[in-house]
């Protein structure tokens, strides 16, 4: 599952990060590296952008960049 598909308030972790070049590097800059959980918080109104929580701190991102998040549902 991508990480835009993930439904609001539960958990998962990552397991792939895709993209090509820049947006790669910028989304493991941001902290989205594998084995890192993440949960989606919000979503705007019009359902873009959604914000995350990941490793203590929010991130707003655009469902286009968190198409290339590939996660794995956290089983609680």
């Amino acid at each position: 599952m991508t990480l835009d598909l993930l439904p609001l308030g539960q958990d998962a972790v990552i397991t792939a990060v895709g993209g090509a070049g820049a947006l790669r590097l910028r989304l493991l800059d941001m902290g989205l590296i594998p084995k890192t959980t993440v949960r989606v918080e919000k979503i705007a109104p019009l359902g873009d952008p959604i914000e995350l929580r990941v490793r203590g701190y929010s991130l707003s991102l655009r469902k286009e960049d968190a198409r290339n998040i590939q996660v794995e549902v956290r089983e609680v």
